[in-house]
């Protein structure tokens, strides 16, 4: 490495790893990569997509992600096969016996309602993502809000570069393109 390239804070750091995991990600609305840091160190990984062994949405394994039309953002939960990136991350360590109590959640997304409840029952301390999400209700965002303000160690957003942000991010979104800088306004 030469002399001139900045090494990165921890931040950067696990937000551009977050940003590799979330290149497996298969979903025709956002893909999300995520991972669990426990003492400065990676845990878990996880992006979005369809349970394993089953087809991609991609492929059409998703009945929600392939009608998107029929579901606006934030509806269809019930009817959507897909694990978000956080469930992946969680669920990933416990399925191998790893304890996430305490750990640090580095999302490439804000985490939606379900996923914040799920991080917070698995005693998530603190979040830390790099696109901006909101209820699409605006009469459940304090609701969300009010939950997400529970992570002991808060919930904030990073300023990292994202190069794939326009591919990243959902066509249904409201949402800003990405400026020059990759960067997308909330």
């Amino acid at each position: 490495m030469s002399a001139d390239v900045a090494r990165p804070d921890m931040h950067d750091y696990f937000m551009g790893i977050a940003l590799a995991v979330r290149r497996r990600a298969d979903c025709t609305g956002n893909r999300v990569g995520a991972l669990v840091v426990l003492d400065r160190r990676i845990v878990s990984t996880g992006y979005n997509g369809t349970p394993e062994h089953m087809p991609n949405c991609s492929e059409g394994g998703c009945h929600r992600c392939a009608n998107r039309a029929q579901y606006p953002s934030g509806t269809g939960y019930d009817l959507c096969i897909c694990v978000h990136a956080e469930q992946n991350a969680l669920l990933a360590a416990a399925r191998f016996g790893i304890a996430v109590e305490e750990g640090i959640l580095y999302s490439t997304m804000r985490p939606c309602f379900g996923c914040t409840k799920e991080a917070l029952q698995a005693k998530i301390s603190a979040v830390y993502y790099l696109h901006d999400w909101s209820h699409p209700d605006q009469g459940k965002q304090a609701e969300y809000e009010r939950l997400q303000g529970r992570f002991p160690g808060g919930i904030r957003k990073l300023p990292v570069f994202d190069p794939d942000a326009e591919w990243a991010l959902g066509s249904t979104r409201n949402a800003e393109p990405p400026d020059e800088t990759g960067h997308v306004a909330t």
